[in-house]
């Protein structure tokens, strides 16, 4: 290994797996579970 780096020189590339990684999400919440948090003092 080198003691150091130089990052311009290197060839950059973006990551192939970034897409696969940013997937959405959704999280179901009812109106339930918002009463509830309410009741409790929150």
């Amino acid at each position: 290994m080198r003691a150091e780096y130089d990052f311009f020189k290197l060839k950059a590339r973006r990551n192939p797996y970034a897409k696969r990684l940013k997937k959405q999400v959704t999280i179901r919440l009812g109106i339930n579970y918002f009463n509830k948090k309410i009741k409790a003092g929150y």
